[in-house]
């Protein structure tokens, strides 16, 4: 007798853990849906930094060891499908990041990574799902006055299937910051950029009239300024890029800290397009909040659900 349940004392803990990984594939696979996150990670990448314990500059130093592991304790909270990034590095931090997200238990295989002007800085997609057609944009440029500018970060563009009737193109930018630079006014280059972005948007409209579109990103401007307008387009018309209005569990919007100005600000953005719209779960759209945010980033990232059967009327009544 003792025997028998010295037995099944070792098999129990087995045959749990066995149940439990299967009720976790079973309620993926029947949530049909999936969460996409689009996160700025602050750097990620190979630079000099001040280190303040040694009191001097490091040449060529990456991302320092704790705010990866808080950029990936957040991620592992979310828990994302797709994860758009900016301000990764080379292909060596885009894997360094993706085998981290994998050691939480979040395995992300599919990637696209993308750059403009700017080879530093550069936009990535992570995805579990296939990435099934790339039109990534990385050597755009514009004019101010007659000097010829480049797209600094380029155009992220990715479609992932979530399933045979339904794929998502997904945009990601990271229009130029407000810091003033010698080159031009930084506010003209945000606005030539999103000029760029809209005719990159359009041109898709034209080829695939239906394609279901999430525009992405850190876009470095307030929700009222002419650059935001130009990203929208038309109100009227079925190209128009609706503005999703993120809130955080405290009904805040801002999405970026700048603490040398004690500024707080709505940077990030998501955009969707008419017939993705549907597809969208707004009650589970959010900014995510936590105290320690900034120990990761000076940004939050922002959240939405998709599901693969587009919303129907007779679920208000649910």
């Amino acid at each position: 007798m003792n025997r028998f349940f010295s037995m099944w004392r070792a098999v129990l803990p087995a045959i749990f853990l066995f149940t439990a990984g299967s009720a976790r594939t079973q309620d993926k696979t029947a949530r049909q849906e999936a969460v996409f996150c689009a996160y700025n990670v602050k750097n990620w990448l190979a630079m000099d930094r001040y280190d303040p314990e040694q009191k001097k500059v490091l040449i060529g130093e990456g991302k320092p060891a704790s705010e990866k592991e808080r950029v990936v304790s957040i991620l592992k909270a979310i828990k994302p499908d797709v994860l758009g990034v900016c301000e990764i590095g080379t292909a060596d931090d885009l894997a360094d990041l993706q085998a981290r997200l994998k050691q939480a238990g979040i395995d992300l295989p599919f990637t696209e990574l993308a750059h403009g002007g700017d080879e530093t800085r550069r936009l990535a997609l992570l995805s579990r799902f296939p990435i099934t057609a790339r039109n990534s944009q990385t050597s755009l440029t514009y004019k101010l006055g007659e000097v010829e500018m480049p797209f600094q970060r380029g155009i992220l563009d990715a479609t992932v299937q979530f399933t045979n009737s339904l794929d998502v193109r997904f945009i990601g930018v990271h229009l130029k910051s407000k810091r003033e630079v010698p080159e031009g006014d930084q506010n003209q280059m945000r606005r030539n950029e999103a000029r760029l972005l809209r005719r990159h948007l359009d041109g898709i409209f034209s080829a695939a009239p239906g394609a279901r579109i999430l525009a992405y990103g850190d876009f470095n401007e307030h929700r009222n300024e002419p650059a935001i307008d130009t990203i929208i387009g038309d109100r009227r018309s079925e190209t128009e890029m609706t503005d999703l209005w993120l809130k955080d569990i405290h009904g805040e919007v801002w999405t970026h800290f700048w603490d040398a100005a004690d500024t707080y600000s709505r940077l990030d953005y998501l955009f969707t397009s008419r017939l993705l719209r549907p597809h969208l779960d707004l009650k589970r759209s959010f900014i995510y909040s936590a105290r320690d945010f900034d120990k990761a980033s000076d940004h939050r990232p922002i959240v939405t659900t998709i599901r693969f059967a587009p919303w129907q009327e007779k679920e208000k009544d649910k």
